[in-house]
């Protein structure tokens, strides 16, 4: 398949390049011989192939070579195709960066290269919209470069947002979806997805990162006409901080999530220790004074010493564990065995007497009790804060989404061949989206001319359908698997491609206003931009399940933004 693209590629990019236009003219020429009937020659077609587009009216061709027309229906299928070239350039990022993240994991890769490398065909557009020509001409086209970073971001959080919902739907069951169950249909409120903790976090952080917007707005707020520029000197630089930040957090999350899982097994293999060992005392485990009931103990000691030596052992423990199904966190039983070993064994010879036992057990008594507020430590309840604490607890974990067991893949059968690959993927893909951005931009700014429709709309609803097709279709695809794993990866890729749109592709498009002295004016855009990060990131943040009618919230909010920002700039003349 990589090949087949990649044949595409080449032959459309030899058109490209080789194609010669002839430019049709209606000129009369003293080269014509006359027929005896015509006196004048002003309506005879001629085909000329050698008049230069100095002395016909013809568009100006990007590089002196590339095709270009006037007409709205050639710009049209000039963007369908510079889009189509976009899009495979978007592909040959996307595939390279997997590679390269197979081969060295998460860590830089993920946390740095993998998110600047799915902007990179929107900052490259962003980039040729405002380095054209003179400063009129850029301040012209960089509302294409504005449209496109309006256009990606609104349309990842609506469009495709909702489509991952509908299309990961699971039957929700206590207010979570069940894996792979889909037996409610489009219920609006009883099918939908989950996803985890850290999901939220991306939502949270994306919600945060229009940050740079504000400041940059801050004068136009304000109805100041004075330290504008300044202000775009302030947002380029509070932008680029929030890039590295947010990088950084990219690298240290997996140590974060690891630690995190590691805690909350920690505190599951504690609640599942005390409810078996309450299922299976004979009496209660405190006293009416909340002291562990010495009696009750005992008996369980010598139930789990088996070869009665007043000692417990890594295997009578491991016994016991089997006992437990620890496996359903994703938990072997010798790494359960550790976790009670390292709070019960405080003479560190690897074996636990009865006192230990007995305070190891009153410790984890106490911890689950304090767990809950206003709870009775003896009697019935006993029990059900025991119970409360399990339940607790594996809500924390399903919460963390423990992805160790689940799509395990094979290491790399040969590093130096895929590392090759990755390489290749990416410097195509790179010279691909630098070679297509300056001549698509060029190409919507003549459709806007031939038709009269704002470059601005036409970036917004257009060229988004490039940029963002690899990253829409790999969502999507992967959301159909209908797991709480693969919709959290799923929305959490959607949250930070718009989040890498607010610092890393506003960056550039900052520095390009600062370096050329352009003009900030970009009230409306910007509206639409921080209404809807907040909103689906604030939605996204205070809840992990999202039931089928939040897709409908998602789609709302795109129309929604067009008309916003046609009210705004059209009716009360924002622009």
């Amino acid at each position: 398949m990589a090949y087949n693209s990649l044949f595409l590629v080449t032959i459309s990019t030899v058109l490209i390049f080789t194609v010669a236009g002839r430019v049709i003219t209606t000129t009369s020429s003293s080269d014509l011989v006359s027929d005896g009937v015509h006196d004048e020659y002003g309506g005879i077609l001629r085909i000329n192939p050698f008049v230069s587009a100095e002395e016909s009216e013809s568009c100006e061709q990007t590089y002196g070579f590339m095709p270009c027309t006037n007409t709205a229906l050639g710009n049209l299928f000039l963007i369908l195709v510079y889009g189509y070239l976009m899009f495979l350039a978007a592909t040959y990022l996307s595939a390279g960066s997997e590679l390269l993240l197979e081969i060295l994991g998460p860590g830089l890769v993920g946390g740095l290269l993998l998110p600047s490398l799915g902007a990179l065909p929107d900052a490259m557009l962003i980039l040729v919209s405002g380095l054209s020509g003179t400063v009129e001409v850029a301040q012209e086209q960089v509302s294409v470069g504005m449209g496109l970073l309006a256009g990606s971001t609104v349309m990842l959080l609506t469009v495709i947002w909702g489509s991952c919902v509908i299309v990961g739907k699971c039957d929700i069951q206590n207010s979570v979806a069940i894996d792979k169950q889909d037996t409610k249909g489009f219920s609006l409120v009883g099918s939908g997805v989950s996803t985890d903790i850290w999901t939220s976090y991306s939502a949270m952080i994306m919600a945060v990162s229009v940050l740079p917007f504000i400041v940059v707005q801050f004068p136009q707020i304000m109805h100041s006409s004075s330290g504008r520029h300044l202000a775009v000197l302030i947002g380029f630089i509070v932008s680029v901080s929030c890039l590295i930040a947010y990088c950084l957090y990219q690298v240290l999350q997996p140590k974060l999530q690891k630690r995190r899982l590691a805690f909350a097994k920690h505190k599951h293999v504690k609640s599942r220790f005390l409810q078996y060992l309450k299922k299976h005392a004979l009496g209660r485990l405190l006293t009416d004074q909340g002291e562990p009931n010495r009696e009750v103990m005992q008996k369980l000691f010598h139930s789990i010493d088996v070869n009665k030596n007043q000692h417990l052992s890594r295997a009578e423990l491991r016994a016991l564990v089997v006992g437990m199904q620890v496996y359903e966190i994703n938990l072997n039983e010798d790494d359960a065995v550790d976790r009670v070993m390292r709070d019960f064994d405080k003479s560190e010879n690897d074996e636990i007497d009865f006192e230990e036992f007995m305070n190891g057990i009153g410790k984890w008594l106490q911890e689950a009790k304090g767990s809950k507020v206003d709870v009775h430590i003896a009697g019935p309840d006993t029990l059900k804060y025991i119970h409360d604490y399990y339940e607790e607890a594996k809500k924390e974990h399903d919460l963390l989404g423990d992805d160790a067991g689940e799509d395990e893949e094979e290491g790399v059968d040969d590093p130096r061949r895929t590392t090759i690959k990755a390489v290749l993927f990416l410097l195509l893909g790179s010279l691909i989206a630098a070679v297509v951005a300056d001549p698509l931009v060029d190409s919507v700014g003549n459709f806007s001319n031939a038709t009269g429709i704002p470059s601005f709309f036409i970036s917004f609803i257009a060229l988004p359908l490039a940029t963002n097709s690899s990253e829409a279709v790999s969502a999507i695809i992967f959301a159909t698997r209908k797991k709480k794993r693969s919709a959290s990866l799923t929305f959490s890729e959607l949250y930070g491609a718009a989040t890498m749109n607010n610092v890393l592709c506003l960056s550039v498009f900052l520095a390009l206003v600062y370096m050329r002295g352009l003009t900030w004016d970009f009230s409306s855009e910007v509206l639409v931009i921080v209404i809807v990060c907040v909103v689906m990131g604030v939605f996204g943040s205070w809840r992990t399940t999202f039931p089928l009618w939040t897709s409908f919230i998602a789609f709302f909010l795109y129309p929604f933004s067009l008309i916003l920002v046609y009210v705004l700039d059209y009716v009360f003349g924002w622009s």
